[in-house]
């Protein structure tokens, strides 16, 4: 394969590049390129880059693991929390049970009272009715009796006269 040097050459004219020392051009890049490296080895080149991707990768591995850390705390807390919920819900659910048997328990107060009270108005007014008869009942006696001893005084007015009232009175004060 003819090299790239050979080719340019012959594109000016066929002319051939200087050498100096009888060394062509490319040999004097591949020797310099040589003492480069061998001055990067003799510096200790390879080793600082060794040491500084070490310090790299130590300090990676140290950033990892205060991921991990803080990932252990994170569930720990997630945790935590998890409980502190499931907690409150239990707490939740027990008060909302204790409501609602406080509010049966009201419920059938209420029910009982009501039903106590209907039963005392039912009998203030049976007792109401039971007063309101006897003094109807008291009242018509009264007017019976008025109106019997209205008609006594009308038929004994009719039916006595002078002469039997005085017969009658000797009758009582006889048998006195």
């Amino acid at each position: 394969m003819p090299d790239i040097l050979t080719i340019l050459a012959a594109a000016e004219g066929g002319k051939a590049a200087p050498a100096a020392f009888g060394v062509q051009d490319y040999m004097w890049v591949s020797a310099a390129m040589l003492i480069l490296i061998l001055v990067a080895v003799w510096k200790k080149v390879p080793g600082m880059i060794v040491g500084g991707l070490d310090s790299k990768i130590a300090e990676i591995k140290q950033q990892l693991d205060e991921a991990k850390t803080l990932r252990t705390e994170a569930e720990t807390l997630r945790n935590e929390y998890a409980a502190k919920i499931a907690s409150a819900e239990q707490d939740a659910e027990k008060m909302m049970e204790g409501a609602q048997r406080e509010a049966d328990a009201i419920l059938d107060k209420a029910k009982a009272d009501g039903e106590a009270m209907v039963k005392r108005r039912k009998k203030m007014a049976e007792d109401k009715i039971a007063a309101a008869e006897r003094d109807a009942i008291a009242g018509v006696k009264a007017k019976a009796v008025e109106a019997a001893a209205a008609a006594s005084k009308t038929l004994i007015a009719e039916r006595h006269s002078s002469e039997a009232d005085a017969k009658l009175a000797d009758e009582v004060i006889g048998s006195l």
